[in-house]
């Protein structure tokens, strides 16, 4: 549809979490004295973009009739901090004052981008969301930055045309020069995912703590591992990423969402195609984990969407930044809101947790001795709060590891070989749950769930009443061995829990048995 003189209309797009809202970027030309508004941006960033906008254009030697450029971005109801209006905003006002020969193509186009004053484009954040909002929009092209086309080209069915400079963008949208589409192949990076530098077969001993691992991979439950410096705990937890099932499409493109409005990604690598494996430090900020500031990014708890956070020293992170996770680990997501606007990040992933059993870090150690007071070890454990260890599934003791196992030549099982008996329970899972949406492995059956598909027999159910008696089990807690047990069931290819599963489940759960 023509526009009357002096009305253009281009296409950008806001991001908000890990989704993008289109924008309509209005501009009107008139005649006459210099001037310059722009609606719905604060007045600092309306500064801060006439003078890229301009600066660029005249770097780039296009000049703009003098007169009036009145600019409107709607809807007025979003968030629009983000220096990627820029490009979108200089098209607008060529449009409007008559510098391009035709507007059509504007009709059909998606444009982002942060202008330099030499009218470089720069790279944004999100540029995937945008792309994946122009496709449901209809839209056939998006026009980006060249750092940010591969990343936008990972929708192999959008035209995509990457641009260094602001000139560029003109040949293009005049039909003087043409930007080569750029093009991304999916299947060679989502093939090499299976690949991992890191196997547990690297690992001495700890047998029973690979099986502990390997039935956490196959529920995608949490896990905690205590034991003494050099045990090999953190070894242990950078291998598990290998024997987690590689990430479907779905999966990868909804990890690459979080990496793209965090400015994580790389021109190289735009896919995100193995389970991430994000490892904060014990000094992180609770927004730091959750995510936050004053235009909200995602934090380390999106950041592991899909994959693995593993938090070292557990006990030594603040108490108000291990209480943060209790959200995500119950919810699978993260809402946070800022400035009357509500976001939600997902964050389905698993928690791999590591602390020492006390202070020394020698408790329970037949090889040294602990010097910690009783009341120090307890004090030191209940660090991490009941809550939150009732959140974690199993709880896992990491012994030193003894000589005989060090000095043996001899390989432990490969992680590939772990990872297929994984990938066998998850699809059983995966077939059990198929009718429900969002479930997709037994971490997330509800108590409906559990009296469905985790009925105990008599022996199992003598032997959880005993548990509970003893060990003084939370209903959560009761919950937890339960799951795990339906796991254990399933990398044995049974349908039923058998006894030796509750009992195996038990055994994960030894802070339970602790005094605490």
């Amino acid at each position: 549809m023509n526009k009357p003189a002096g009305l253009a209309r281009v296409t950008a797009a806001a991001v908000l979490g890990i989704d993008a809202t289109l924008v309509a970027v209005e501009a009107d030309f008139s005649p006459g004295p210099a001037a310059f508004s722009l609606a719905e941006l604060p007045p600092g960033m309306v500064r801060d973009a006439r003078e890229r906008v301009y600066a660029a254009l005249v770097n780039t030697g296009t000049s703009l009739p003098s007169g009036k450029y009145t600019l409107n971005l709607t809807p007025s109801n979003l968030p629009k901090h983000t220096s990627a209006f820029d490009l979108p905003i200089a098209v607008a006002m060529l449009a409007a004052a008559g510098r391009l020969h035709s507007t059509e193509r504007l009709n059909h186009v998606l444009v982002a981008g942060e202008l330099g004053l030499d009218g470089a484009l720069r790279p944004v954040r999100g540029a995937l969301p945008l792309a994946i909002a122009a496709r449901e929009a209809g839209l056939a092209t998006v026009i980006v930055p060249e750092f940010n086309a591969r990343e936008a080209a990972v929708l192999e069915e959008l035209d995509v045309r990457g641009a260094k400079t602001l000139a560029e963008v003109i040949g293009f949208l005049n039909g003087s020069a043409e930007l080569p589409r750029t093009r991304f192949d999916r299947d060679p990076h989502l093939l090499g995912a299976e690949t991992t530098e890191n196997d547990l077969s690297e690992v001495k001993g700890q047998e029973h703590v690979k099986r502990a691992l390997e039935v956490a991979a196959a529920g995608a439950h949490n896990v905690l591992l205590v034991g003494p410096p050099g045990a090999g705990k953190t070894m242990l937890a950078q291998r598990i990423t290998g024997i987690l099932p590689p990430p479907t499409v779905e999966e990868a493109l909804e990890s690459t969402r979080i990496y793209s409005v965090a400015g994580l990604l790389s021109e190289d690598w735009p896919l995100i195609t193995r389970r991430p494996f994000r490892n904060p430090h014990t000094t992180i900020s609770d927004a730091g984990l959750i995510g936050g500031g004053s235009t909200p990014r995602p934090g380390e708890v999106a950041l592991a969407h899909n994959g693995v956070l593993f938090l070292d020293e557990l006990a030594e992170f603040r108490r108000n930044v291990l209480e943060a996770l209790r959200q995500p680990l119950e919810d699978r997501c993260i809402t946070l809101s800022r400035g009357g606007v509500s976001l939600t990040y997902p964050s389905r992933f698993m928690l791999v947790a590591a602390m020492n059993p006390c202070p020394c870090g020698h408790h329970g150690d037949a090889q040294r001795r602990c010097t910690c007071p009783p009341a120090v070890v307890q004090r030191y454990l209940s660090r991490v709060s009941g809550p939150v260890l009732d959140r974690i599934d199993l709880h896992v003791e990491v012994p030193a590891v003894r000589y005989r196992d060090l000095a043996d030549r001899r390989s432990g099982e490969p992680s590939e070989w772990i990872r297929a008996r994984v990938v066998r329970a998850r699809e059983v899972q995966r077939a059990r749950f198929e009718p429900r949406t969002g479930m997709q492995t037994n971490a997330d059956m509800t108590p409906r769930d559990l009296r469905e598909h985790c009925a105990l027999g008599a022996g199992g159910d003598a032997l959880m009443r005993t548990a509970i008696t003893r060990l003084g089990l939370s209903a959560r807690a009761y919950h937890r061995v339960l799951k795990i047990a339906r796991t254990i069931a399933d990398l044995d290819g049974d349908g039923d829990i058998s006894t030796a599963h509750v009992s195996e489940a038990i055994q994960y759960r030894s802070l339970d048995r602790a005094p605490r």
